[in-house]
Order: structure tokens, then sequence, then C-alpha cells
């Protein structure tokens, strides 16, 4: 069923006990796979807020084609580069 928002509603209670529990393991066990591939590559929270305060400071119409040509930057890799080394120096 899809809410307001398009999102799927998913019906857990279908599930039995056991089905249940090895859902919540899974997502806890990818929950801390995904923090810990996302700590030790600190370029990903550098490229995300980077992107995102370039999309907040200029609110471009067309999200998609923003998007594209800011990751298609030339100099993208020294602009997170030097991003990473700042924040190194911070810690």
């Amino acid at each position: 069923m899809a809410g307001r928002d398009g999102s799927v509603k998913l019906d857990v209670g279908v599930l039995s006990a056991e089905q249940q529990e090895k859902l919540r393991q899974f997502k806890i066990k990818t929950r801390i796979d995904n923090e810990t591939y996302l700590m030790s590559h600190p370029e990903v929270d550098a490229l995300i807020g980077d992107f995102l305060r370039d999309v907040l400071l200029r609110r471009p119409a067309d999200i998609r084609e923003f998007a594209a040509d800011h990751f298609a930057k030339a100099n993208l890799p020294a602009v997170i580069g030097s991003k990473i080394e700042g924040n190194s120096d911070m810690e």
C-alpha cells in the first residue's frame, strides 16, 4: 500500500515472530555495515555536503541538470580532496 508521499508502507504484522526477528537483525546489520563504510570513506560526506551546500546556495530550477553538471566538474576530485584534508586537520 502506497502512502501519500509515494512510499510503500509494509505490514510487518503478516510476518511470523521468527521472520520479524530476522528482519530486525538484517536491518541492524545493514545499518552497522553502512555506518562502517561511511566512516571509512570520508569523501562520501564531503561530496554530499559540497553538493547540498551548492544546491541550497544556488537553488537551481532543474536539480537533475545541476547535479549532472556538479558531479562532472573536472576539479571535483581536487575540491573534495582539499575538504577531506581540511577536516582531518580539525580532528
